[in-house]
């Protein structure tokens, strides 16, 4: 049998409408009914009506999780930790929409009725148009990865820029000077900040930048592989390659191996975001570590407290670390 509120309302002699608000936590009812309301509930293992709740209190308990894109320039191991960072936090009463905005026809379904709030993993500019959509639908918003510059977005993100200097400048501690680059995914804003970095490394340690060496590549393994068969047909050669993502790093030392040389010996390589497996490359990655899922946690806290509380502040900018994992793919220029 379903137990219904009428059922509890009728065990505690109240009316089923003070039930109601007592399971709601209402300001409205005394403390001492709530308590003796809510264990009535538990006694007959009720389980609330999440449509009924939903009508009357106006909520959808349905936070929206929206990525650029699901599958271009996204890599299973982002996409995985963007998902586990918002689980850890969002409570068991929201259901969690995934879903990408390259795949959306119109935004006509994004709607406060639909969505209580809603968090975007941006990694484009293209992305802006949705995000405002959101914006003027009013509802609740953070911003993960990208920095929209908007006195009403919170905005979480890492600094990438930063990560990807500290990459180069180990490259250039180790004696390389002849360093490329494979990029990301061409439209996207990390693309943009990794190039960044490495071209102020090269700058502010008087490096030559050498436009050969920028190589275009698409955040998968195939573009890394395929970025460094063209670095390898150089008739100068690069003796360091820094790849804008990890998965690109791994098909660049596929390409190296296949060539007949070896990582760090003849070519040091150095990735970005420390995704799961690069510690278990052989030899183990040297990379950039990208807190993804911490950013993803501290967005969905963010949001959380926007719908806990309207009055709390909508603008902010905050940008975590990077961290350089130095393993066993770099090593001194070899010589001739």
């Amino acid at each position: 049998m379903v137990v219904t509120i009428k059922d509890i309302a009728k065990i505690a002699n109240v009316s089923h409408t003070t039930v109601s608000r007592a399971l709601n936590n209402s300001p409205l009812i005394k403390e001492n009914t709530k308590r003796r309301i809510k264990e009535i509930a538990e006694q007959l293992n009720y389980t609330p009506d999440v449509n009924a709740r939903s009508l009357v209190l106006k909520k959808s308990y349905t936070i929206g999780l929206f990525l650029t894109s699901l599958t271009e320039g996204t890599s299973s191991s982002f996409l995985a930790e963007t998902i586990k960072g918002v689980n850890k936090v969002i409570d068991e009463k929201y259901s969690l929409i995934i879903k990408g905005i390259e795949d959306l026809n119109d935004y006509s379904f994004i709607t406060r009725k639909r969505f209580d709030g809603m968090i975007v993993m941006s990694q484009s500019d293209v992305d802006n148009t949705f995000i405002y959509h959101v914006i003027k639908q009013e509802i609740p918003l953070v911003i993960l990865n990208r920095h929209v510059e908007d006195q009403s977005i919170i905005n979480i993100l890492s600094n990438d820029r930063e990560g990807s200097y500290e990459a180069v400048n180990l490259l250039i501690q180790y004696g390389h000077q002849r360093i490329a680059i494979i990029e990301g995914t061409s439209h996207f804003r990390s693309t943009l900040e990794r190039k960044d970095g490495y071209l102020n490394a090269l700058i502010d340690n008087k490096l030559t930048i050498s436009q050969g060496y920028i190589v275009k590549g698409n955040y998968d393994i195939e573009s890394g592989y395929e970025a460094m068969v063209d670095l390898l047909s150089l008739p100068t050669r690069p003796t360091a390659v820094f790849c804008s993502n990890d998965e690109m790093a791994i098909g660049a030392m596929k390409a190296i191996t296949e060539a007949g040389l070896s990582v760090p010996e003849d070519f040091s390589i150095i990735g970005f975001d420390d995704i799961g497996f690069s510690k278990y490359t052989t030899p183990a990655l040297t990379t950039v570590k990208r807190p993804i899922e911490q950013i993803s946690q501290v967005g969905a806290k963010r949001l959380l407290k926007l719908l806990e509380d309207d009055k709390v502040k909508t603008s902010e900018l905050l940008s975590l670390p990077t961290e350089l994992m130095n393993r066993q793919t770099v090593g001194k220029v070899k010589k001739y």
